[in-house]
């Protein structure tokens, strides 16, 4: 697909494909630190959308929050009132406020300088790419993406914003917690011997209750009601182990240190669901990793039932502990050692770093990883799917787009089938 077209999604770049390089950012032209004001466009103008704006207004004293676009004009008016805090450097008329499926493309070229990608994930590939192409900075919030043609679209963006010395930055929050960084660098370092196996927990309720089928209005034709309840519809969020768990299937690859697995098996369902979307909201998951190594995740969404986000590192020497209480123990269970640092907004962080890096000339870009983290949680999802061991290079080798062949608010598109194991089938 073109991403100048708003009717088609995505489209998968050929490995080695030449691209045009233009439009580098006049920021990373200047030879040291730049005190330029930068503007800022935010797309996605939901509640973690405002979060990421109003850190990035933090970071740094001299950008500006220049354009808003969302699918919605509503979410738009909400989002700006809530950092109204930031008073004149949220400098954004009713000429830049922009809502519809197109959006994404107006914010690019209304003359800012970074972008927030911040919708449902279904959308990152196309916005990201769109973003790189125009020569923009971005910060791209996780998971990168919702199957394994947007994640291939992802690497070859990461490919472009690197041949363009731009920044790309990401939304796996927890690799910028100090006390979390601390614990996984004694893991990477060598300090508790080798990684023997892994266990994570994601275990909580729906963050954000799906809209009842009783209240779809009648002018809503399928995709705009999809998207206006998009946590429920995997082609938009990729479900709960890809769009929160995400997190805990992050901190897995992070202590393997970003080595792709040999293989997933799990299984999972849909036990107190009665949406009309057709997402999981239940996971087990292992996944098989070279050295007879197995690494575990447990993901579920339910009501009334026992919380849990928990991860546990176990290697030769030791055991990692977090994220609640960062520690490390030794084979008896004896604590040896506990983070004793100032705590800081992992979120917050993240932003720091960010515009610190553009100002420097230094981008960061951690696309591959970005990806590779993305990927894994595909990978579990469809083990889990299909009732099968599927092996990475399996998935890689995939076709899946989960994606509508065109897009418009007044497209129908009925919802999906929930996957039934042993007869779901990748693609």
């Amino acid at each position: 697909m073109n991403p100048s077209d708003p009717t088609r999604r995505r489209f998968i770049v050929a490995a080695g494909a030449t691209t045009a390089i233009a439009g580098f950012p006049n920021i990373l032209r200047a030879q040291g630190e730049s005190t330029a004001v930068l503007k800022i466009g935010l797309i996605g103008a939901g509640g973690r959308g405002t979060g990421a704006a109003s850190q990035a207004l933090t970071a740094d004293p001299n950008v500006k929050l220049w354009a808003v676009g969302d699918a919605f004009g509503e979410q738009i008016t909400s989002s700006l009132q809530n950092l109204a805090n930031f008073g004149d450097r949220v400098d954004v008329p009713e000429a830049r406020r922009f809502s519809g499926l197109d959006a994404y493309q107006k914010v690019i070229e209304s003359g800012v300088d970074v972008v927030l990608l911040t919708t449902p994930p279904g959308f990152r590939p196309q916005h990201l790419r769109a973003a790189v192409e125009a020569g923009k900075h971005v910060f791209a919030e996780k998971p990168m993406a919702v199957d394994v043609a947007g994640v291939k679209s992802v690497l070859e963006s990461a490919r472009i914003a690197k041949e363009k010395n731009l920044t790309l930055q990401h939304g796996f929050c927890w690799r910028f917690s100090p006390n979390t960084r601390e614990g996984y660098g004694k893991v990477l370092g060598g300090e508790l011997g080798r990684v023997v196996s892994v266990y994570g927990t994601y275990m909580g309720a729906v963050p954000k209750p799906s809209t009842s089928i009783d209240q779809r209005k009648p002018e809503w034709a399928d995709v705009e009601w999809q998207i206006r309840n998009w946590m429920a519809h995997e082609w938009l969020s990729g479900g709960p182990l890809l769009e929160q768990a995400i997190h805990t299937v992050d901190k897995i690859a992070w202590a393997m240190n970003d080595v792709a697995p040999i293989a997933a098996r799990g299984g999972g369902g849909r036990a107190q669901r009665s949406d009309d979307g057709n997402v999981w909201d239940n996971y087990n998951v292992t996944f098989e990793y070279p050295d007879n190594t197995f690494c575990h995740i447990g993901q579920r969404q339910f009501l009334n039932a026992f919380s849990e986000v928990v991860d546990r590192v176990f290697c030769e020497k030791g055991t990692l502990e977090a994220p609640t209480r960062v520690m490390t123990k030794d084979p008896t269970g004896k604590p040896t050692w506990a983070f004793r640092g100032e705590a800081t907004d992992m979120y917050q962080v993240c932003h720091n770093e960010w515009f610190a890096a553009i100002r420097k000339g230094q981008p960061l870009n951690a696309g591959e990883y970005m990806a590779n983290s993305t990927m894994l949680g595909i990978l579990a999802r469809e083990a889990a799917h299909t009732g099968q061991r599927v092996t990475w290079d399996e998935l890689w080798n995939a076709k899946q787009d989960l994606a509508p062949e065109t897009l418009k608010m007044t497209d129908s598109f009925p919802t999906q089938m929930v996957p039934t194991p042993g007869k779901y089938a990748l693609a």
